[in-house]
């Protein structure tokens, strides 16, 4: 699993390679996550959204994507 940030195209951006801007995302893996390939949890944070993925489905694989204050709360109930 690479380390590398991953680039995505902004939905802003036009087919026609004029105001293309690309975004990455800084994919960090769980503290909880074991090194063998197992329970494989990654997230990174942007501004006004958390993104979730297991990478054990690769860097294509689904991701989920929440509002801060999802995140947060999700966060704060596990953390009791």
């Amino acid at each position: 699993m690479s380390s590398e940030p991953t680039w995505f195209k902004s939905s802003y951006s036009g087919p026609e390679g004029g105001q293309c801007l690309e975004v990455a995302l800084d994919w960090h893996k769980s503290t909880y996550s074991d090194g063998g390939g197992g329970q494989c949890v990654e997230v990174a944070t942007c501004p006004h959204s958390i993104h979730i993925r297991d990478s054990k489905n690769g860097t294509d694989g689904p991701t989920l994507t929440l509002p801060p204050e999802a995140w947060a709360a999700f966060i704060t109930h596990h953390r009791r």
